[in-house]
């Protein structure tokens, strides 16, 4: 069954390091007036055969915890109204800590969404303003305590590493700081400068210093050391989460599952021939215009042949722990992954393994992605 995205881009202040979509305007009508836009591009795919029900939904941003929790109601509703929503999705929303109160947590909880993801990205006061964070360490506390009592059995919570000055001492602690909040899942990432971000500039500029690759590989296994020390399972390259607490919309993407995005800046999968990548452009005014003309506001930005759907599906799959099934692949493609790659499975073969009738790169492995991957695309 699809998954659903639905992209919010909108931000009380952006985020120095964030290259996704978003806008600091909020006083201007177009929040207010965003919600009505997505009902009505809900409404435009269903009409145009569309296929449901959503097993999945993710509200992404952006900021979505700027949406009143009626409003998050409001869009449930018409989900289930256009596509069908099955009785046991996974219904996610992310919050920065700041934003929400116990009130609006609970409302979201009544409207139904029933995982949350707070964007905590660190505990340490110093390295929060480093990150041009709005909140607290005390308001990320807080807001995980509200996210308890609001109900929420199943919490993620955001942590970003490799920060400017950071050691690993340091790092150390924050994860023990981390562990005490004891959520269900975590996403672990490593600052990056992304092009044309304000922390691009300022490291262009030398006014800021990241720390280097042996320091952020460091770091990464120092991440999955503690964390799986703690019981939690490193399932993806960014992502650990207790047994049986995988972010289930986040595994249909790497397990190339189609889903449909919804709102400026979203992206979808359409599991058409080897498949299709389409995109709403990153443009509030142009996205609101297709829609009041009766305009498809999509472009398809990829329509993949075998080989590349063969490349996609294993740079996809050795994201995970669970790695790329022979038999699936086989299914798939009408051959095994070493028939397609003999020449690249043999290279890779200190990282890449095969176990229980598939493949999936070791920890170490991870740490070279990025140039290991390369050899299947």
């Amino acid at each position: 069954m699809p998954g659903l995205y639905l992209h919010i881009p909108f931000c009380k202040r952006k985020c120095p390091y964030c290259d996704f979509f978003s806008v600091e305007t909020l006083a201007d009508g177009r929040l207010t007036a965003y919600p009505e836009l997505l009902r009505q591009h809900l409404r435009r795919v269903a009409d145009c055969g569309g296929q449901g029900p959503f097993d999945t939904i993710y509200f992404g941003g952006g900021t979505p915890s700027l949406l009143a929790p009626e409003t998050v109601g409001s869009l449930l509703q018409a989900a289930a109204r256009d596509f069908g929503v099955t009785g046991d999705a996974e219904i996610t929303l992310e919050a920065n800590p700041g934003t929400v109160t116990l009130a609006r947590l609970s409302g979201y909880r009544g409207a139904g969404v029933n995982r949350l993801s707070l964007g905590l990205q660190s505990l340490d006061p110093r390295q929060l303003v480093t990150l041009g964070r709005l909140h607290t360490a005390a308001h990320g506390r807080e807001a995980v305590a509200q996210a308890r009592r609001a109900g929420y059995a199943n919490l993620s919570v955001d942590l970003i590493f490799a920060l400017p000055g950071q050691t690993l001492a340091a790092l150390a602690g924050e994860v023990d700081r981390y562990l005490d909040l004891a959520p269900e899942h975590l996403s672990c990432y490593g600052l990056t400068a992304e092009p044309d971000t304000p922390f691009h500039h300022r490291v262009q500029r030398g006014e800021l210093t990241l720390p280097d690759g042996d320091f952020y590989a460091e770091a990464f296994l120092l991440v999955h050391e503690r964390l799986t020390a703690a019981g939690y399972l490193h399932y993806e390259i960014a992502n650990y989460a207790r047994p049986g607490q995988e972010c289930r919309h986040n595994l249909g993407y790497w397990q190339r599952r189609p889903y449909l995005g919804i709102g400026a800046g979203a992206h979808s999968f359409r599991d058409i021939g080897w498949g299709e990548r389409w995109a709403v452009p990153a443009d509030l005014a142009g996205y609101a215009a297709a829609l009041r003309e009766g305009r498809e506001p999509c472009e398809c930005l990829e329509r993949f042949d075998r080989a590349a759907a063969m490349g996609e599906s294993l740079y996809l799959g050795l994201r995970t722990a669970a790695g790329v099934s022979d038999a699936a692949f086989r299914e798939r493609f009408g051959c095994t992954v070493a028939e397609a790659h003999p020449a690249a499975v043999q290279k890779l073969a200190p990282w890449l393994r095969r176990e229980n009738g598939g493949w999936r790169l070791s920890v170490d492995g991870w740490l070279l992605f990025d140039r290991l991957v390369q050899e299947f695309l």
